[in-house]
């Protein structure tokens, strides 16, 4: 068709058939219900009636809702985690223990090395009966 200007009309024929076409070219890259279900957008096979994928989705729910109640239930108490060794029995705050737990480590770290600095020669522990003659740690 050639409008009043002499250009050449372009448009298709018929829009509702390109559309048609669309849509058929979609449908046929629609994912199959199987990969759905696999990538769990879909949470129940096709067919089976929404009614009963409600009350399937509501059923796992209150399974998990019982399940953590159970797991809840039986945790331990903070303080047999203390005695375990498993929480710090500090009541400082968490961002402060990491510092506080460094700070106890250099503290008997220092102390070690001053006891380890002013400890008897193996000598006078001999003399003093703490160590056999033949338990000499020189020889």
């Amino acid at each position: 068709m050639v409008d009043a200007q002499g250009l050449i009309d372009t448009a298709p024929l018929s829009p509702i058939r390109e559309r048609t076409n669309t849509l058929e070219h979609a449908l046929s890259k629609r994912p199959e219900p199987k990969d759905l279900l696999d990538r769990g957008i879909l949470h129940a096979p096709p067919g089976v009636p929404a009614v009963v994928q409600l009350k399937q989705h509501e059923l796992e729910k209150s399974m998990a809702k019982d399940a953590l109640k159970t797991h809840l239930a039986k945790r331990p108490e903070k303080e047999t985690l203390v005695q375990r060794n498993i929480l710090s029995a500090s009541s400082a705050a968490p961002q402060i223990q990491a510092h506080q737990k460094e700070l106890e480590r250099s503290m008997l770290e220092d102390s070690l090395k001053d006891k380890l600095a002013h400890r008897p020669q193996p000598a006078e522990v001999i003399e003093k009966g703490i160590l056999n003659a033949d338990e000499d740690p020189t020889k």
